[in-house]
């Protein structure tokens, strides 16, 4: 049996620097440093409410429309999370917890991320500035 892989050409620009930020990472090997899952055309993203928890734990409420799966909601919050982090002057966040919910009309979620000056611990890190110019570049809104 043979897989066949298919990638963009915008991942092949992005992946010299994964590999570098995946050289330099001390984590366990599986840790994820960032998702970048294209969203489709036209995809309706509803709206990011974010709440300060306590210092550096901030919570994200956000929304999509019809035509839009999961991982498009989680990508929405990851969007969201990296622009708050660099707003705040920090340069990472840290996923800790997601929950979702399936609407007739769409999703809705609630995302979870500690932001920090340096790469935090943990296995679900982002780099703040690499996310943020994807998510822009994807025409993803942010806060």
């Amino acid at each position: 049996m043979t897989l066949g892989v298919c990638i963009s050409p915008r991942a092949l620009a992005v992946l010299p620097l994964a590999v570098l930020v995946m050289g330099c990472d001390t984590a366990p090997s599986g840790t994820e440093v960032s998702r970048f899952a294209p969203a489709p055309a036209g995809l309706d993203y509803r709206g990011i409410e974010t709440r300060l928890l306590d210092g550096d734990l901030v919570q994200f409420l956000v929304e999509t429309g019809p035509g839009a799966d999961r991982v498009h909601l989680e990508r929405y919050a990851e969007c969201a999370a990296a622009q708050y982090a660099l707003i705040r002057g920090y340069g990472f966040a840290r996923h800790v917890r997601t929950s979702v919910a399936q609407l007739e009309t769409g999703w809705m979620g609630d995302a979870v991320y500690t932001i920090s000056p340096s790469l935090p611990d943990g296995v679900t890190k982002i780099d703040a500035e690499v996310v943020a110019a994807t998510c822009a570049e994807d025409g993803i809104p942010m806060v």
